[in-house]
């Protein structure tokens, strides 16, 4: 019997593309050599706000800085649970200063609970929520110490993972969240170490394993409210699976970010 799933209206925050670039290289994916169309990249981008907002959900938009071209990927600025903020510390220097600029957006809405960390994270990039853990990422960006700080301020404990494809190099890009209450996920094994298999393996027994090609799609790096899957159009071969489980995949085109090596989960900040 097909699951009935439940859509549950979230809140998001994003920053438009207004000044996104190429122009260096911190991961596999960027290629200063390679041309970026702004105007097609700021447009993708508003579909993909409007695509939210369709779906009954609320999106906060966060002010772009020039000189920071990667702050469109807004879920690596700052990780929200229970109203709790803890702010990020990037490992590459170039993105440094987009710390703070997210830190100031939440200071002027009305959060009391923000947290600048002492150890290097790049917040939801590394660190995946669900309603009885927070997945963590390391092995190229986030440092371990980061876990143990995330696990002491949420309150929740932080079941560290290690990454080993330097094409996946934020946790976001090899496993989503599909359903935070049940715990249901999906992710790319071969992203990860032996040992980390084998939790997964443990932790989400029933989970949807992505083919090498959908992770290549940035098919992982995904948005779902329960219901609804919001994923790169490109990573076709997910879509059949996730409705098997009762998911509505919602495919957006977000190729010029790809550049970046960042997609619908990269420009998604959620507030919880």
């Amino acid at each position: 019997m097909r699951t009935v799933r439940t859509a549950t209206p979230r809140r998001y925050l994003m920053c438009p593309p207004e000044h996104f670039r190429v122009t260096y290289s911190i991961n596999p994916w960027m290629d200063p050599a390679k041309p970026v169309d702004p105007v097609l990249a700021l447009f993708q981008w508003e579909e993909l706000r409007d695509r939210y907002r369709s779906l009954g959900h609320t999106v906060e938009v966060l002010d772009p800085v020039a000189d920071l071209p990667d702050m469109v990927f807004a879920a690596n600025g700052a990780t929200v649970v229970d109203g709790r903020v803890l702010g990020a510390r990037f490992f590459n220097a170039e993105r440094t200063d987009e710390a703070p600029a997210h830190l100031a957006w939440f200071r002027r809405n009305g959060y009391t609970e923000v947290r600048e960390p002492q150890h290097i994270n790049e917040a939801e990039g590394d660190f995946a929520v669900t309603s009885q853990w927070i997945l963590a990422g390391m092995g190229f960006r986030s440092s371990p110490l980061s876990h143990s700080e995330a696990q002491e301020f949420f309150g929740r404990p932080v079941i560290g993972l290690e990454l080993t494809d330097p094409r996946y190099y934020h946790l976001d890009t090899a496993f989503a969240v599909l359903d935070d209450a049940a715990g249901e996920v999906m992710y790319f094994p071969d992203a990860f170490s032996p040992g980390s298999r084998k939790v997964l393996a443990r932790l989400f027994p029933d989970a949807l394993l992505a083919t090498a090609a959908d992770a290549a799609a940035l098919g992982l790096n995904a948005v779902s409210d329960g219901r609804h899957v919001v994923l790169p159009r490109g990573a076709t071969g997910l879509f059949a699976p996730l409705r098997e489980r009762g998911f509505e995949p919602v495919a957006v085109d977000l190729s010029e970010l790809h550049k970046a090596g960042g997609s619908v989960k990269c420009c998604t900040q959620e507030l919880r």
